[in-house]
């Protein structure tokens, strides 16, 4: 400023009545349609469709004379609350570092593998709906199939015609009324016949009540070991105990509901029906074990379609639609006036998202990056909510026991990647379950850094899960040795602060988590070479480098990763110090006076930054 005597003017946040209403989306009828389009059923678990409210996932296939709807809930995992602390890493850290100084770095590494833990938990599936229609397939025409998955209203919808009847499907999950929606009707009248049930993977017990709804019943493994089915001889697992209802509701007058096995429902000579799916877990939290409880999982479930007794179909539908678009209204995107590519074309309503991928090399059609960009939108609000779990690394949908990398949260980029997208794709609510989720990691957190590292603060690793682990993965330090986890998502809380500017977030939230970290930190570092603080033991995530002797190495000092994030976060808790009036504070203080004393970023001859150094 030219006038140094002038004071900065602090702008109050934005209120909800004030947000932008983007014309893209306004009722014109030319506009652009959000919609991620298929010609056929799903052959794969990629690429059904996928809906949640951030709480309950499921994936649509679309199939014609059988239908699979996977689902989930983000709180089945395996395991209970555990240990993680390590009373044996001070000696292994003093080791590993007198390693690193000799520069020794190949033995360093082989001798940080007793840093490492044990792994995290694993995320579980839920089951699935699987419904086997009475369709004459001869008389099925393929042409006229039809799979969609609408961004702006968060809705899949299924068209097909057998003969003469066409038969839709739409499916939606609803946050504010905490249920998975479908409505399946046929265009002739007493149409509509069919056969539903539940199964999982997991072990489950699955029966229909005296209300004809399907229940089913079952716990996650109380450790991260494969399940055995259904086995009548294995011992109760522990783990987190798991319950869904299935209720049925079919058109007035015309058709009829009867129990099948005890265990399926079977429709027949309806107009439509209408699906409601529930469910609800033992889950109280990070730190109480699944066996502590009190939680009736089947008893939560009786409730919330209690709760829903008194609501129609596009009444669940206009609530759900008008609790999505308050977050998806919020951003547009528009590259051009229209759809119209390179090529002068514009794509035709029947023409499929694979399709369009396909051609994008030639055409590039900017209405795909638009479309693109919403899609990942859809995705953070569908699998992260207020009240959830945070994403994880499938988001919340997984069809598998043992799904990839465990389905864990890992904290050395993968969830914070979940959430970059939230403050500017202007989605802050939809961060509220890292927030959480950083809290209970500062409880663990604090436990393993007293133990494992004599340091104050708090300090998670690598990858975690839904009982906040804090300690190191197993395994090679390449992956596990990274106690820089907790510190990246921190940046989380500042940069939250700068685009809400709540200050009360900033006070009760975010500030006192920084703290910990903050304090961690600074006992974390140690003096290094040529006057510098230096973190020792230091790796960059999952990367190696060739030692000066040409042996293979992942362990040095002072990676420019773990540099990088201290001065992110020094910088960030002395900004928000600076908010609070804490400047004078003991802590603050010793940040003031290490931060002059971090390592510089070196750059090596051809301009590029150097990691390792």
């Amino acid at each position: 400023m030219e006038d140094s005597n002038e004071e900065w003017v602090m702008v109050k946040p934005i209120s909800d009545k004030d947000l932008w209403n983007p014309s893209s989306f306004s009722n014109e009828p030319d506009k652009k349609a959000l919609k991620v389009r298929f010609n056929g059923a799903a052959k794969h678990w990629t690429d059904a469709l996928p809906i949640g409210n951030g709480r309950l996932g499921a994936m649509v296939w679309g199939g014609i004379s059988s239908e699979t709807i996977n689902l989930n809930d983000d709180t089945l995992w395996t395991g209970v609350p555990g240990n993680y602390t390590n009373p044996d890493a001070p000696e292994a850290l003093s080791e590993v570092r007198k390693l690193v100084d000799d520069g020794k770095y190949a033995e360093a590494t082989t001798e940080a593998v007793k840093l490492s833990g044990k792994p995290s938990d694993v995320y579980q599936l839920l089951g699935d709906i699987n419904l086997e229609f009475d369709h004459d397939l001869a008389a099925y025409d393929d042409k006229t199939y039809e799979r969609e998955l609408d961004l702006d209203s968060a809705t899949v919808e299924v068209k097909y015609s057998v003969g003469e009847i066409e038969f839709t499907r739409e499916h939606f999950a609803s946050y504010p009324d905490q249920v998975i929606v479908a409505k399946i009707s046929g265009s002739k009248s007493g149409s509509l016949s069919f056969t539903a049930s539940l199964s999982s993977k997991l072990q489950y017990n699955s029966y229909v009540n005296d209300q004809k709804q399907i229940i089913i019943e079952g716990p996650c493994p109380g450790q991260r070991k494969p399940p055995t089915l259904n086995a009548e001889n294995d011992d109760k697992p522990k783990g987190i105990q798991f319950s869904a209802i299935l209720d049925l509701q079919i058109s007035d007058g015309t058709g009829t509901i009867s129990v099948l096995e005890e265990k399926k429902l079977k429709v027949e000579g309806c107009d439509w029906a209408v699906l409601l799916l529930v469910a609800s877990s033992s889950f109280k939290g990070p730190f109480i074990n699944p066996s502590d409880s009190k939680i009736d999982p089947t008893s939560e479930c009786l409730n919330t379609l209690k709760s829903l007794r008194n609501f129609s179909y596009s009444e669940l539908y206009a609530r759900h639609v008008d609790d999505y678009q308050k977050l998806f209204h919020r951003v547009s995107l528009e590259l051009s006036k229209s759809s119209v590519s390179v090529t002068g074309d514009e794509p035709s309503l029947t023409v499929t998202t694979a399709e369009r991928v396909k051609s994008f090399k030639t055409d590039e059609d900017p209405s795909l990056i638009e479309l693109l960009f919403q899609y990942g939108r859809y995705l953070l609000i569908s699998c992260s909510r207020p009240g959830t779990q945070p994403a994880n690394l499938q988001g919340i949908w997984n069809d598998k026991v043992e799904p990839p990398w465990d389905g864990a949260p890992h904290l050395n980029i993968n969830l914070q990647m979940n959430y970059w997208p939230s403050l500017s794709c202007n989605l802050h609510e939809c961060q509220e379950p890292l927030f959480d989720y950083i809290s209970s990691l500062s409880v663990n957190g604090a436990k393993t850094a007293k133990v494992n590292y004599e340091a104050s603060g708090w300090v998670t690793h690598q990858v975690s899960d839904i009982w906040a682990k804090t300690s190191p993965d197993r395994g090679e330090a390449v992956w596990a040795l990274w106690p820089m986890g907790g510190a990246w998502l921190c940046t989380h809380l500042w940069e939250h602060y700068t685009y809400t500017m709540n200050k009360d977030f900033l006070a009760k939230k975010a500030y006192p988590l920084l703290e910990g970290c903050t304090s961690f930190l600074l006992d974390w570092l140690i003096e290094g070479r040529g006057g510098y603080l230096e973190t020792n033991p230091s790796t960059s995530p999952e990367h190696m480098f060739v030692a000066p002797d040409g042996k293979p190495a992942s362990v040095s000092y002072s990676t420019t990763m773990d540099i990088s994030i201290i001065k992110e976060v020094f910088t960030a808790i002395v900004s928000a110090a600076e908010v609070l009036g804490k400047t004078t504070s003991d802590l603050i203080q010793r940040v003031l006076k290490a931060q002059p004393r971090l390592p510089p970023t070196k750059i090596a001859r051809d301009g590029s930054i150097l990691e390792w150094v």
